[in-house]
């Protein structure tokens, strides 16, 4: 989209296609299934489109749709394409012992967000063993703006990737460009400076959460994705945060790293 063009105008662009993802990427882990009423509410599609999009993903086999209370669920088409998609990005696997490692040490809960169109999504996450709490799930979505997460990917894309980013995301929860470069820079910062990247709680997009990210550059995809670690303010503070648990998520990256046989790589911002 360096081009100025925004994709959904581009000639190329399948509607249907995008649409029909739209309705995979509306289920959540926690989900007793939706039915088209709801998923249309989720996705900002009318209810007649999403009608014709769940029949016909039913009939690929990507949703199943067993009549219990008129709900779809993801099938086994889906399952059998994510499993194609994990195991073809070996970082995903060997990040796991690492990253539930971290969990159990500093009792926070650790995730996998990568970009999903406006917002950031949680793709894996490593609860820690014996600790009892209110914890995002898999499937749940980050605004850019107000969340570390967000701010650690805006800061680990190149130049020509961050401005064709925000010109898909902005306006989503007040994310303007002139607050992506400020996020940017200040993110870039806080990279160069420590390895992590903690928003300003003041500007987070929710009171009940404290949370720590750095981005990591896997070889076979496009841009970023990001670990992070988090909890509610009561359990982590900014203190434990920027002290003990925001430098051991940078090693745990680091090691991850190292096993993949691959430095750390970050430019900084504008450069």
């Amino acid at each position: 989209m360096s081009n100025g063009i925004p994709p959904e105008k581009d000639r190329r662009f399948a509607t249907t296609l995008s649409r029909g993802l739209s309705v995979l990427r509306a289920f959540r882990a926690t989900d007793d299934g939706l039915g088209n009423a709801e998923i249309a509410e989720r996705t900002g599609l009318p209810k007649s489109t999403i009608s014709r999009l769940t029949f016909t993903l039913q009939s690929l086999g990507y949703l199943n749709h067993i009549g219990r209370r008129d709900r779809y669920r993801p099938g086994p088409a889906l399952l059998a394409l994510g499993n194609v998609a994990s195991a073809s990005m070996s970082f995903v696997d060997m990040s796991a012992p690492i990253m539930q490692r971290l969990a159990d040490e500093t009792g926070t809960l650790s995730l996998l967000a990568v970009r999903d169109g406006r917002k950031l999504l949680l793709v894996k996450t490593w609860r820690p063993a014996r600790v009892a709490s209110l914890w995002l799930e898999v499937g749940h979505r980050l605004p850019f703006n107000g969340s570390s997460s967000g701010h650690a990917l805006l800061a680990a894309l190149s130049s020509e990737r961050f401005n064709d980013v925000v010109e898909q995301v902005q306006e989503d929860h007040g994310l303007t460009s002139d607050r992506a470069r400020h996020i940017r820079d200040d993110a870039s910062n806080q990279l160069l400076t420590t390895g992590f990247v903690v928003a300003d709680p003041a500007e987070y997009f929710t009171s009940n959460i404290h949370a720590v990210s750095v981005p990591f550059h896997a070889r076979d995809l496009g841009e970023p994705v990001v670990f992070s670690c988090g909890a509610v303010p009561k359990d982590l503070t900014l203190a434990r945060l920027n002290k003990t648990v925001g430098p051991a998520l940078k090693s745990s990256v680091n090691e991850l790293e190292r096993i993949m046989g691959q430095g750390s790589v970050f430019v900084e911002a504008g450069t």
